[in-house]
């Protein structure tokens, strides 16, 4: 994927061809990066595991097969000047389409096992295990949003175009996006939510460990509850977010123009968010024993 990264960049550079409102090799360059993430997370995460080795390393190897299957398709697009996701405006078309929805739907099922063989497989700290469950399974629920992209549309069911599905709601997948990202300024885009929920598999191993760093000069966040209260506000926050940045690209409405409704649930999530955090930092000392709440962080010496 590294590889294909680099070639994606000479291609923004050497390349002045654009694809659906942005540049052609910005696709392939996203995609690498993503299953670049993908991979090396899933490496690690397999390292952790106890039980299931053998098998897990094969569903791991079908994802990162699969995913490289979708990978080549859409380079293969890229050369030949048209869309790769939900093209079936000639035969070639519609059958790379299909190649790739049923790698995805692979990947997606062996990410699925491999999420499974983690909940069946704990580690010796509760607070990395919520990290890690938490984050494979938020995950799988964000990847599941594409599933949603492949419906054909209103426009579509009325006057097929050469196109079964799409990643925005309301317009055009050509329309204007916001710069890099390229998400839907117009109109609703399912892309947001795929990506913050995929991304949970990174996103709250990373806090917990942000919280971990923290403790050497927090000591609340010594206490091995605390920082597993706060792997499930994040969770929460992070679930609840995804599912409310859905609802929203399914009204056909853009990310930068909420409308009320919107505004109320994001801030009620901000206030589950304060709450929890707050929850989580006093709740402790009035309900856990003290041999727990001595108990130091991974790495860290008892005192």
């Amino acid at each position: 994927m590294a590889i294909c990264a680099l070639i994606a960049v000479g291609g923004l550079v050497a390349d002045g061809r654009t694809l659906t409102g942005q540049p052609i090799w910005a696709k392939p360059l996203k995609f690498a990066v993503s299953i670049a993430i993908y991979a090396l997370t899933w490496s690690w995460l397999l390292r952790q595991l106890t039980r299931f080795q053998r098998t897990a390393w094969w569903m791991g190897t079908l994802a990162a097969l699969m995913l490289g299957v979708e990978m080549v398709v859409i380079v293969a697009a890229v050369l030949r000047g048209t869309t790769s996701h939900f093209n079936v405006s000639t035969g070639l078309d519609a059958t790379l389409w299909a190649v790739m929805g049923a790698a995805i739907v692979v990947a997606w099922v062996a990410t699925l096992v491999l999420s499974l063989f983690l909940l069946a497989s704990p580690g010796p700290d509760r607070a990395r295990n919520l990290a890690i469950r938490s984050g494979a399974l938020i995950s799988i629920l964000g990847m599941a949003v594409a599933f949603l992209m492949v419906l054909p549309t209103a426009a579509q069911l009325q006057a097929p175009a050469g196109a079964i599905g799409a990643h925005s709601v309301g317009v055009p997948d050509d329309g204007a996006g916001l710069p890099i990202v390229g998400w839907s300024t117009e109109g609703g885009d399912l892309r947001i939510a795929h990506f913050l929920g995929m991304h949970a598999l990174q996103i709250i191993p990373l806090a917990l460990l942000v919280c971990e760093l923290l403790s050497r000069r927090v000591p609340v966040l010594r206490q091995v509850d605390v920082r597993a209260r706060l792997v499930v506000v994040t969770a929460t926050v992070l679930t609840a977010t995804t599912a409310l940045l859905t609802w929203q690209a399914l009204r056909g409405q853009s990310i930068i123009r909420p409308d009320v409704l919107t505004w109320l649930a994001g801030a009620a999530i901000g206030v589950v968010a304060i709450a929890g955090v707050g929850w989580s930092l006093r709740a402790h000392s009035t309900t856990a024993p003290l041999s727990e709440r001595q108990q130091p962080t991974p790495g860290q010496s008892p005192r």
